[in-house]
């Protein structure tokens, strides 16, 4: 897939207030500070579309990105800033589970993870709201050019081992590297094809 055109659309607060004209949505979410802004500027090739931040918790609303004017791109709020109030830490978490539960257009969700840590309790809860709740989703390892190769697929391995004691079959799982680029194909391809399955 190359990508003729990326635009932002709207910031929404809840997920009623998202756009209604039925383009399929891809929605990327991570943990605080996994990279998830970066990734998405490195598939869209447009620097300083997502605002990436040192200040983890930046992203607070529902982000829409109109892809080639044909699907969006959903920026969500990232999970897990321990430094947020528990005010906002519910408002985030009733926002969330609203728009994975009744957001019809949420075509595939992307969770990022950051391979250069072994796993994380709060991404496994999250994985598995999703998996209990039926919402497509694909693990998209972060930062792979950032740590020793072996380091980084023993922690894949890891993540697998946990998640096999809950799945099977396993999700999809991809690498990418903002600061390289790699995984940005394979990611993209993934999106066409799921476009031109829903459009044979």
């Amino acid at each position: 897939m190359t990508i003729k055109s990326a635009i932002f659309t709207v910031s929404s607060p809840n997920y009623k207030k998202c756009p209604q004209d039925g383009r399929p949505e891809y929605a990327f979410i991570g943990r605080s500070n996994v990279g998830k802004s970066s990734l998405i500027n490195m598939l869209t090739g447009i620097k300083g579309l997502a605002k990436t931040s040192g200040r983890p918790g930046k992203t607070q609303l529902i982000n829409h990105f109109l892809i080639n004017e044909e699907w969006y791109l959903v920026d969500l709020p990232g999970y897990g800033y321990a430094r947020t109030s528990k005010t906002s830490r519910e408002k985030w978490s009733q926002m969330m589970r609203d728009y994975f539960l009744h957001r019809e257009q949420l075509t595939n969700t992307y969770v990022l993870i950051d391979s250069r840590i072994p796993p994380q309790r709060i991404d496994l809860e999250f994985l598995e709201f999703l998996g209990t709740n039926g919402v497509p989703l694909t693990i998209v390892f972060t930062k792979t050019d950032k740590e020793k190769q072996r380091e980084v697929m023993a922690n894949i391995k890891l993540m697998k081992q946990a998640l096999g004691q809950q799945w099977d079959p396993l999700p999809p799982m991809l690498l990418t590297s903002s600061a390289t680029g790699y995984g940005r194909d394979a990611l993209l391809n993934q999106i066409d094809q799921i476009n031109q399955s829903l459009n044979p």
